[in-house]
Parts: structure tokens; C-alpha cells; sequence
């Protein structure tokens, strides 16, 4: 099974707001999904984003792919500056391992 973080359509006509969600890739936009991750509306004033970035992070750990607007919208949450930081600093201290002399 295929995971997406994606949006889901919510709101009036011509007023919407979206659901982030992690859903199956397969499943239609507004149908059936797994869990909500967070909630963006586009048409207020200051483009209002929650988002509950342990989950995303848990989800993209266990590999659901971000559509490209989640990818953006993770982007200027800063939840993947955060996750690519934490990544390196991983690799930088599994770099720093001293090596013992023989």
C-alpha cells in the first residue's frame, strides 16, 4: 500500500479550506484516509497552517510521500528543515566516532 500526505477538500464553494491527511495513493482526493495530519486555509488573511509535525514526521519515517503542495507547505512549517537538520547531525556524529588505536 502506497501512503500520500496529501490534501483533502473541505470548506464552501469558493471558500476552501483543506485537510491534511495521510491517505492510500489509490483512494479518491476526498475519500477515505488514515489519519489527519493538520488543516490549511488558503483564503485567510494569513494563510492559516496547523500542522502536527511529530505525526508528519512519523509518517515520512515510515514512507508516505508528500504530495507537492504538503512537500511546500512542510517546507514553510519548517518541518523538513528540522528532519533534514536532525538527519545530518546523525550523520555528522556517526562520522565523529573516534577510531582506537591497535
Amino acid at each position: 500500500m502506497a501512503v500520500a500526505i496529501r490534501l483533502r477538500r473541505t470548506g464552501r464553494t469558493k471558500a476552501p479550506t483543506y485537510r491534511i491527511v495521510v491517505a492510500d495513493s489509490r483512494s479518491p482526493r476526498d475519500g477515505k484516509f488514515i489519519e489527519i495530519l493538520g488543516q490549511y486555509q488558503p483564503r485567510s488573511g494569513d494563510k492559516a497552517l496547523n500542522l502536527n509535525a511529530e505525526r508528519a514526521n512519523y509518517w515520512m519515517d515510515n514512507g508516505a510521500q508528500p504530495s507537492d503542495t504538503v512537500r511546500s507547505l512542510l517546507r514553510k512549517a519548517g518541518v523538513l528543515k528540522a528532519r533534514h537538520e536532525a538527519r545530518l547531525a546523525a550523520k555528522l556524529t556517526a562520522a565523529a566516532v573516534p577510531v582506537k588505536d591497535a
